[in-house]
């Protein structure tokens, strides 16, 4: 297995999973391991993730969460004044992403919330394709830890990056929650490169650690990314296995997910 300097993955953590370290230690523990960027980073701890040398890889801040999303018309206007906010600032300060989400189905139809999601996201296409920015809906299970998500599938992600038909809009393929969801990873990867800005790992089952405790293969998708073309960032979006980790245990956990993930 190659070091994380000869790896062929821009590797990448989420800010959630350094949420108790103090963000200067924890910045500083992930150049140390090779990790190149950080997913997830709300605007006020953007100048730092650059003051260390580190990209954030995938910019938060913006939106209602979760389950109010753009699938709900009456919010567009909200969505889309926040959103545009946050992409300006995020152009000012050198990032060139930010997370979305589809919303909740209450009730609703998925061709009804696909067509709603398109008519408010398109809105904010012109300033994203100004400024540089791209917009990233996450692709989240609703079987177990997300009920009534609405963007739960590959297909239905992809068919609204269709709809919009700007490169400015993409998908963030969580591998954890689309095996729940559809399995069929590396298959669905590599058919679906083209609109996928950004991954991230975990094991299933428990969430956990991305090792040979876990179904899922990581070795053979990371290398499945690379032979894609894909030259985006990878982030990882674990829970320890062992329960309330220390500082220096979290980070052990982390070092050797990248060890494995370092194809």
């Amino acid at each position: 297995m190659p070091s994380t300097q000869d790896s062929a993955i821009k590797l990448s953590v989420t800010r959630g999973y350094g949420r108790d370290i103090p963000l200067d230690e924890f910045l500083e523990e992930l150049k140390a391991m090779g990790i190149v960027a950080v997913d997830l980073v709300s605007p006020k701890d953007w100048a730092t993730v650059h003051k260390h040398g580190l990209a954030v890889s995938l910019g938060s801040g913006a939106g209602m969460g979760l389950r109010k999303g753009f699938n709900r018309t009456d919010l567009h206007d909200d969505l889309v004044a926040d959103y545009s906010k946050v992409i300006n600032a995020a152009a000012d300060a050198g990032v060139g992403s930010l997370i979305c989400f589809s919303g909740n189905r209450d009730g609703m139809d998925d061709a009804t919330g696909l067509r709603n999601c398109a008519e408010g996201l398109k809105r904010l296409m012109p300033l994203c394709e100004e400024k540089g920015i791209t917009l990233v809906m996450e692709l989240l299970n609703s079987k177990l830890n997300h009920p009534g998500y609405m963007c739960d599938h590959t297909d239905w992600g992809v068919r609204l990056c269709k709809a919009i038909g700007s490169e400015r809009f993409k998908l963030l393929y969580d591998i954890y929650h689309m095996q729940i969801m559809e399995g069929n990873v590396i298959s669905t990867i590599r058919n679906n490169i083209d609109y996928i800005a950004d991954f991230h790992v975990a094991g299933n089952p428990g969430r956990h650690e991305p090792d040979d405790t876990q179904e899922i293969y990581y070795p053979a998708v990371m290398q499945a990314i690379v032979d894609s073309g894909y030259d985006g960032y990878v982030a990882f979006e674990f829970s320890p296995a062992k329960r309330n980790p220390s500082h220096q245990e979290r980070l052990e956990s982390l070092r050797k997910s990248v060890e494995i993930c370092a194809v």
